[in-house]
């Protein structure tokens, strides 16, 4: 059985004392502890630098720290508010690191129409399981891919500017909502996509944190990209070029939410500093949520490509496309949920040795048990089968089947 790493718990519960020492200065602190037992047959996890597709592997499963969260909320005036996130767990190279900081202003409204703005480093607003505290889904365990990739690869660095229709304030059932977003930072995301591939987890990257490549012969010293570090630094500025995002959403009355984005980080693709390449990465997405009585729809889909290499052609690159569907219904105070998830990426550079392309799908069952207002009990079996040829690179099964059961204590404070 792993034993979690002490010096994580530590700085976590240092920061929790901090927190406290501050509570005289109009500070809110809360947070989130989830301690899991894990049983998985996967084989070389890509948190371990492997290419399999869960968080955990046979060889790092057992008793976890999940997740070891503190968010500090501070009103400086009657619009303003400032708040920061600090995340810790035990598969980090650094115990404790942010994963997110920003302010915001959000004036008392006069009428239907409202305006917020958001500055400094947020998660995009895509997700409709990540609802929980710092990015952490409450129905489930894992995130399905499309939210597990947001989690691991993306950061918005930048300023978000919302204008919404809030129908109830003037008897309509209709809200409408758009938004526009500038940013830097995230010029490497795409990488870990398509060297990887996707994943379904729960893991978190933080804003210092450097992510290890699997052992590839593409990136190695005798390689096509000898000069590509396999230690990725993810929310890093390469080109000085913004980034931006545009996002809309309908809503009707309780049961019905839709919504869709368009992302563009436009990262100089022929940029290369310490190790790491700028990569161009784009993607659509749309989003439904619909509630029928005590059952509840949620799905999201994403198309979209990321490539990398000079003089016009990807050097390394992929198209990639995922969707996943979840039913959810309540079991007494409990709650029973079911998501399918499918996924694809599509190579198309010029290093034909360097094979990019796989095919997955995965299926997880969730149970989730309030235990009164602090604590819950969450429960899920998971399995995820893929396809991905680069594995044989490594003398690994291409087609892997991979499964696990995790029942994770979550405490609230």
């Amino acid at each position: 059985m792993h034993k979690f790493s002490k010096t994580c718990l530590q700085s976590f519960f240092m920061a929790s004392l901090a927190g406290n020492c501050l509570a005289a200065s109009a500070i809110e602190w809360n947070g989130l502890l989830d301690l899991r037992v894990v049983s998985s047959n996967s084989v070389a996890s890509w948190t371990r630098a492997g290419l399999a597709k869960q968080r955990y592997d046979k060889q790092n499963d057992g008793l976890r720290l999940g997740q070891a969260m503190l968010r500090g909320e501070a009103e400086l005036t009657d619009s303003f508010s400032a708040v920061a996130i600090f995340n810790a767990s035990d598969d980090r190279h650094e115990a404790l690191d942010v994963t997110e900081a920003w302010i915001k202003w959000n004036p008392v409204p006069t009428g239907p129409w409202k305006t917020t703005v958001i500055a400094g480093i947020f998660f995009p607003a895509i997700s409709l399981e990540n609802t929980g505290l710092g990015w952490t889904p409450w129905r489930t365990i894992s995130s399905s891919a499309i939210n597990s990739w947001i989690g691991e690869e993306f950061r918005t660095k930048g300023i978000e500017v919302n204008l919404s229709r809030r129908g109830k304030m003037i008897g309509s059932p209709h809200d409408f909502a758009v938004s526009a977003t500038l940013f830097n930072g995230n010029d490497p995301a795409g990488s870990l996509l398509t060297w990887r591939g996707w994943s379904i987890s729960d893991r978190i990257t933080g804003m210092r944190e450097s992510l290890s490549l699997a052992d590839l012969p593409v990136y190695r010293a005798d390689g096509s990209l000898p000069k590509q570090s396999r230690s990725l630094n993810l929310m890093r500025e390469l080109d000085g070029r913004l980034g931006y995002q545009f996002a809309a959403r309908y809503a009707y009355a309780d049961w019905l939410e839709l919504a869709a984005m368009h992302y563009d980080n436009r990262a100089d693709p022929s940029v290369l500093k310490n190790g790491q390449y700028g990569w161009t990465t784009r993607f659509n997405h749309v989003s439904a949520r619909i509630t029928v009585q005590d059952w509840k729809f949620l799905m999201q889909a994403m198309d979209g490509n990321t490539w990398m290499g000079r003089g016009g052609r990807a050097a390394a690159g992929v198209n990639y496309r995922s969707w996943y569907g979840m039913l959810s219904h309540p079991l007494g105070e409990a709650q029973l949920s079911l998501r399918y998830d499918h996924f694809t990426t599509r190579e198309f550079d010029v290093i034909a040795s360097d094979p990019n392309g796989e095919d997955g799908n995965s299926l997880a069952l969730a149970y989730y048990l309030p235990l009164g207002k602090s604590y819950a009990l969450v429960a899920e079996a998971l399995q995820v089968q893929s396809e991905r040829p680069a594995r044989a690179l490594l003398g690994q099964a291409t087609r892997q089947r991979e499964r696990s059961l995790t029942l994770a204590l979550r405490w609230w404070f």
